[in-house]
């Protein structure tokens, strides 16, 4: 018999061949391994598990199916942590800064574990925003075989017959705040928001970069809006385990999968959703580090050429559990493949085409639902993301315009140099109708790590001002938002981008139609008042944030800090 080890993969040689590699195995053998097990592949599960948030806390069972998977399909499981960041525990505090720059810690550990060991393939398994983004970093820095499982949506909360999400309670703050709620009530909704695991319930970030990577075709199909708590989530865990280890003797990597095209695919699905205005930071990450040229200019043509079909949340009625109900991702994906408006001929992990993934899907949307709709009768005729530009952000801003009657404002500006003094202000009832409040120096540098924005935004709805108040930043917002806001403002102010220049009382136009964002004041005055500005000192000089503020990009380029 012929004992020779079977590589699936070149990189095993590293631990299989030869008496110099005796070491090596060594130290395998000390975690139980036998001798047969070197001639299977040695396959990463980058297991996001903890007990930090909801969205994390229900990961150890689909790591626990992804291991059976593995060791089923004839693979060695190998099971190491990433770290996260609670977004909605972190929300309007100073632990919101490390939210983004979690993206790349993650990123960084997933590749040096993968590379360091020098795995066969990797599993990721994650849950909370940014265990997406810096999960498929890791995976394409990395480029060996790779799959993502998203740990599922949560089910919603319950409250007087209403369902509940995590944006309910930041509304809720908002409307007590103006009177219009008592506080038995803002206290019951904020006990009953959260009823389970799961990552937040609507088209928020969470759920939009998981329908994003489903549509990429890193992800099993119909997995992306499954609920963490159904047994259905744990048998895609299973399963994405034995499609991985298909992939790796194949040899089908995750820039393989993530092309220009495959972009806009994702692209395509996050309009039609109503996605996140994160994802756009997101995906020029993503593209920057698997080498594909995508600009936030790709993102306004692909907006242009595709309709909302869902109502979802934060804009719409309903939430990931009843798009899962409607037909899923797939449905949507459908709808767009026979519109014209997706490339068919991608691949996916599974080996198959876009097109033969969804050749079973049905042509139109089940009659009894009203989450999904065909594309003959959209919700919006474009998608809901607009890139904005002017003098205040010749680089770019993103504006999320579903939900607005009248997607435009001119006003004077309110000014404020941080998010707590300007909740404060919401909360006082010192902005009004019309205005345009500023909020600056929180972007990549500034922040430094472009903190959400969803407390005063969150307070603005509550308190009806949500269409009647503009408000643009250099930060960011959650993915529960909505409202005339306009985020990623770059150049930000940390660096002299023009929205370091306004003063209190200016005038701010933005219009979304005209696709505006415009200080409106005399440009020799700006270039006067560019003359007297001087640069903030570094809010950290040493650790995680200080690199980060170093290093960053600007937004406009996905804030990485690679780019070089």
């Amino acid at each position: 018999m012929d004992t020779k080890p079977v590589i699936l993969n070149p990189r095993s040689k590293n631990i299989t061949e030869g008496k110099a590699r005796a070491p090596n195995r060594s130290m395998f053998y000390g975690m139980g391994y036998q001798a047969d097990d070197f001639k299977k592949p040695m396959v990463g599960v980058a297991n996001g598990h903890s007990t930090i948030t909801p969205c994390n806390s229900g990961l150890q069972k689909l790591a626990d199916a992804a291991v059976a998977g593995i060791e089923e399909a004839g693979g060695n499981a190998q099971i190491f942590g990433t770290p996260t960041i609670s977004d909605g525990m972190a929300m309007g505090t100073e632990g919101m800064k490390y939210s983004l720059v979690s993206r790349e810690v993650i990123s960084d550990c997933i590749e040096t574990c993968v590379q360091g060991q020098w795995m066969d393939g990797v599993l990721v398994v994650g849950g909370c925003d940014k265990n997406m983004p810096g999960g498929l970093m890791g995976m394409l820095r990395a480029n060996v075989p790779s799959i993502f499982v998203y740990g599922g949506t949560i089910l919603p909360g319950q409250y007087q017959g209403k369902d509940l999400n995590i944006v309910s309670v930041f509304e809720a703050v908002g409307e007590n705040a103006a009177g219009r709620m008592s506080d038995h009530d803002l206290l019951e909704i904020e006990r009953r928001a959260i009823p389970g695991t799961g990552s937040c319930g609507g088209m928020y970030t969470a759920n939009t970069m998981s329908s994003a990577f489903e549509a990429l075709g890193i992800s099993l199909p119909y997995s992306s809006t499954m609920a963490n708590p159904h047994d259905e989530k744990q048998n895609s865990a299973k399963e994405s385990a034995k499609v991985l280890i298909e992939a790796i003797k194949k040899d089908l990597k995750p820039r393989d999968i993530v092309t220009r095209k495959s972009i806009e695919n994702a692209v395509a699905v996050l309009m039609a959703t109503g996605g996140s205005t994160n994802a756009v930071l997101h995906f020029l990450a993503i593209a920057h580090t698997a080498g594909v040229e995508w600009t936030i200019d790709d993102f306004e043509t692909v907006r242009q050429r595709t309709p909302v079909l869902c109502d979802l949340k934060p804009s719409g009625k309903y939430l990931a559990v009843d798009l899962h109900r409607a037909g899923g991702i797939p449905q949507v994906m459908k709808l767009l493949l026979n519109a014209g408006l997706l490339h068919g001929d991608c691949i996916t992990i599974s080996g198959k085409t876009i097109a033969e993934v969804l050749k079973d899907v049905p042509d139109t949307p089940r009659a009894n639902q009203d989450v999904i709709r065909p594309v003959s009768n959209p919700i919006y005729a474009q998608g809901h993301l607009a890139i904005l530009k002017g003098n205040l952000s010749p680089e770019g801003a993103v504006a999320k315009i579903t939900g607005l009657k009248n997607p435009a404002i001119t006003g004077p500006a309110r000014v404020f140099d941080d998010e707590q003094s300007a909740l404060k202000a919401i909360l006082d009832g010192k902005i009004k109708a019309g205005d345009v409040m500023v909020l600056r120096y929180l972007g990549p540098k500034g922040g430094p790590g472009m903190p959400e924005m969803l407390a005063p935004t969150g307070a603005l709805v509550g308190q009806g001002l949500g269409e009647s108040v503009g408000l643009i930043t250099d930060g960011r917002f959650s993915g529960g938002t909505w409202g005339m806001v306009v985020g990623h403002v770059a150049p930000e102010a940390a660096v002299g981008g023009t929205i370091a220049l306004i003063e209190e009382g200016d005038s701010i136009t933005i219009d979304a139609r005209q696709l505006l964002l415009e200080l409106n004041v005399d440009h020799k005055e700006i270039a006067a008042r560019r003359e007297k500005w001087v640069a903030p000192q570094p809010r950290y000089t040493r650790g995680v944030q200080a690199k980060f503020a170093f290093n960053a990009s600007t937004a406009s380029r996905g804030a990485v800090l690679d780019d070089y």
